[in-house]
């Protein structure tokens, strides 16, 4: 009884925090589009418990479900009407871009379970390591890790950990080549 309280407490308090980061995001957040109200951006992210770099970029337009999942480096952005769903850690290393109506999805739900609005949630990170790339309008589902410099290409579908310089693509994703970087 007790385990069950403290469940409900945490989640009226998640909640809670999620409406006051909504009008925020709103108010401080949305509304200010160039480069120029960047640094406000970024105080509000922080306010909120982000961890993110002064030199990350997260256009106005982007959807943050809990900035206080987020981690940006040096570099990394989140591109124009990104949704970033993070009820779980999503995690961009330097330079890692996620392209623009891209979604990066922390949340499903336990198949093997009745799902209900209290019960079968079920969430895992997402990292993006170093120089990696997400197409435009691409999907990358929970517990997924994009390797180092690698792509996925426009409207793609990602469920399974993509390697270091590889190109994916496709729904579901697949492996296309090799990534041949020029130095």
């Amino acid at each position: 009884m007790h385990k069950r309280l403290e469940i409900k407490c945490v989640a009226l308090h998640n909640k809670l925090l999620r409406v006051v980061w909504n009008v925020f995001r709103i108010v401080f957040f949305r509304p200010f589009p160039t480069k120029l109200f960047w640094p406000l951006r970024w105080c509000v992210l922080k306010l909120f418990g982000a961890k993110v770099s002064i030199h990350a970029n997260v256009y106005a337009s982007a959807r943050i479900w809990a900035p206080w999942n987020l981690s940006m480096a040096k570099g990394s952005c989140l591109g124009p009407h990104t949704i970033c769903y993070n009820q779980a850690m999503v995690v961009l290393e330097e330079n890692s871009i996620v392209s623009q109506y891209a979604y990066l999805c922390t949340a499903g739900h336990d198949s093997s379970m009745n799902n209900t609005a209290n019960d079968g949630l079920i969430v895992s990170g997402i990292t993006l390591h170093h120089g990696s790339w997400i197409g435009t309008s691409a999907f990358i589902g929970m517990g997924v890790e994009i390797g180092e410099n690698a792509i996925v290409g426009a409207a793609s579908a990602v469920f399974k950990d993509v390697e270091p310089q590889s190109i994916v693509g496709g729904n579901p994703a697949v492996f296309i080549k090799k990534r041949d970087i020029e130095k």
